[in-house]
Formats: C-alpha cells, sequence, structure tokens
C-alpha cells in the first residue's frame, strides 16, 4: 500500500458551494462534499444547522441566508460536537446556541483535544482559522431526547434518535414538511467518518430516521437529497458502510489479527465499493481502529489527539 498524504493535509482544491431551496422554510449550503450547513428560516427568526468550521467561512453562509430573508438568525444547532461543525458560530452571532447534553459532555470532556486534532487534519476547512475566538463553542441550551422549537408558527423538532456518528447526534425535522436535517448521521457519496462512532448502534439509529420518512433530507455530507428515493439511497450507502466496515474488523479481530493487519484487508474490501467517495482515504484508518476498539476492548470511543492522529496514521500508512 502506498504511503498517502495524512489525513486530509493534501486536499487544497476549492469546492463549488451550491445553495438549494427545498421549501418555503429550509435551505441547504453544500460543497461537493465538504461539511454542509442547514438553515430553517421561520415566521420570524432563523435556525442554522451546523456552522462550518471558522467564522470566516460561516460569512459566506450568512451572504447567502441574507439573499433570501433579513429575519435574525436566533439559534444555531450543533449536530455534534466536531470542531469542523462548531467553531464557526460566532459569526452568527445567536441568542442561543443548541445543543444536546450529551454533546455538551463531549466538548467538555474532548474539545479541545478535538479541535487541535481536525486543525491538523484539514486545513482547507479552516481557511482563516484565526478568526476562530479563543476557547470552545459552548452551547447555551442543551436537551435530552427532544426539544422543539417554534419559529413564529413553524415547528422544529430537535430528536436524538440513537448514537451513530458520535454520542450526541442531534437531528433537526420540519414534521409538517417532512424535512429532515441529519449532521453526520448520514453522508451522500461522502465516506462516513467513524472514529468517534458507536458502530454497532448507529444502523438502528438510521432505521429510526427512515421511520419518519423524510421525503428530502439534508446530510453531513454530500448533496441535498430532494426525493424519497434519493433519501433512501443516502439512508442506505451509509448504513451499507457502517455495516461493512464493522462486520470486517470483527472478524478480523475475532482470528487475532493485529490492527495493521485488519486495516489492510478491510481497505482492500471496502475500495471497490466505496473508494470513489469523498474521504475515503481520510477516514478509512481512524474509522479501521475506531472499529477495532469497538470489537475489542473500547465500548467508548478514545479520545484523538494531534499526537495519536499521527501515531495512528505512520502504524497504519507508513
Amino acid at each position: 500500500m502506498n504511503t498517502k498524504t495524512f489525513a486530509s493535509a493534501a486536499d487544497l482544491e476549492e469546492k463549488k458551494v451550491s445553495f438549494d431551496q427545498l421549501s418555503d422554510h429550509a435551505y441547504a449550503y453544500t460543497a461537493e462534499g465538504d461539511p454542509n450547513t442547514g438553515i430553517i428560516v421561520g415566521d420570524d427568526a432563523v435556525m442554522v444547522i451546523d456552522t462550518q468550521a471558522t467564522p470566516a467561512m460561516a460569512q459566506d453562509v450568512i451572504r447567502h441566508i441574507r439573499q433570501v430573508t433579513d429575519k435574525p438568525i436566533k439559534y444555531v444547532l450543533l449536530s455534534h460536537y466536531h470542531a469542523v461543525r462548531v467553531l464557526g458560530a460566532s459569526a452568527y452571532q445567536p441568542e442561543q446556541i443548541i445543543a444536546s447534553q450529551d454533546t455538551y459532555d463531549l466538548i467538555v470532556e474532548r474539545g479541545e483535544f478535538d479541535k487541535a486534532s481536525e486543525i491538523g487534519r484539514f486545513p482547507r476547512l479552516f481557511r482563516d482559522v484565526e478568526s476562530v475566538p479563543p476557547g470552545l463553542t459552548w452551547p447555551t441550551l442543551t436537551f435530552t431526547g427532544k426539544m422543539t422549537v417554534w419559529l413564529g408558527s413553524l415547528r422544529v423538532e430537535l430528536l436524538q434518535l440513537g448514537r451513530g456518528h458520535t454520542k450526541g447526534d442531534t437531528v433537526a425535522w420540519l414534521p409538517e414538511e417532512k424535512i429532515l436535517f441529519s449532521g453526520d448521521l448520514v453522508e451522500y457519496d461522502a465516506t462516513p467518518y467513524a472514529g468517534d462512532a458507536y458502530l454497532r448502534d448507529w444502523p438502528q439509529t438510521l432505521e429510526n430516521i427512515a421511520a419518519l420518512k423524510p421525503a428530502k433530507l439534508v446530510p453531513g455530507r454530500g448533496a441535498a437529497l430532494q426525493t424519497p428515493a434519493d433519501v433512501q439511497a443516502g439512508l442506505a450507502g451509509t448504513r451499507d458502510f457502517v455495516r461493512d466496515l464493522y462486520t470486517q474488523v470483527k472478524a478480523g479481530a475475532e482470528r487475532g489479527e493485529n490492527l495493521r493487519q485488519v486495516y489492510e484487508r478491510t481497505f482492500a474490501a471496502l475500495q471497490p465499493k466505496y473508494g470513489h467517495w469523498v474521504i475515503f482515504n481520510h477516514c478509512m484508518p481512524f474509522d479501521v481502529t475506531r472499529a477495532y476498539d469497538e470489537a475489542t476492548q473500547y465500548p467508548d470511543p478514545r479520545i484523538w489527539t494531534a499526537e495519536r492522529d499521527q501515531a495512528m496514521w505512520q502504524a497504519l500508512e507508513g
């Protein structure tokens, strides 16, 4: 196996932004597999779902929002704790930053480590990183399980449907319009990152999303899914990847193979089906490491530090 450039350090090409209107109230800001941002425009206020990685990058989202509404951006929802999703929050000057209590707990436990780790992995996604204010992005409002936010007469349900990408994953659901913002629980033509995942739980969480019967869905990465058939494809692709990953790794661990052997075998097994997805080479070392941990002795994800990132990469790709 050729030694690959660490994570996404070599990914320097700017991506083309799309801003899609999904309904009278819902918009998707997407960029060819880069992290997505969702926008909900209510009667009297706007909610933003996931912020972009820096305040400088969030300014482009705000420019797009201002093309369709001048209503105040009152709410920012963090679908989970990863730096690439949360560090742009200050740009919106929201009244409330909302997250699940589980997400809040993860920020307390590992937010600083995650920030340093992700900035090292994705230099392009942290453009103008000096625009990030000191410290971490802290939720001002937390909930457990379910919370309803009213934007005037528009009902927005914030739901924890199960663990998957992280233990704190939150989706935003517009029940009247059947539109769901999934965060990184669902990806489309993009490789799920599973370094902080609960791989055994994730497929059931996707079934819980499917049970809502979304007509449209904004994934964490990839194009907005604008028909029920596209939604099904996004859910199925994510579920298949997670299952294939964990099944391969668990079988290798049960054979007594070491992590590097399991990694090489799993990479070879998954590459033909998923290798064309965005960030496949980036994600696989992290994903296999977490799957191996979960299949052996670590029910909960271990903290990734910048140092652990590099040591793991060297062990599997060096």
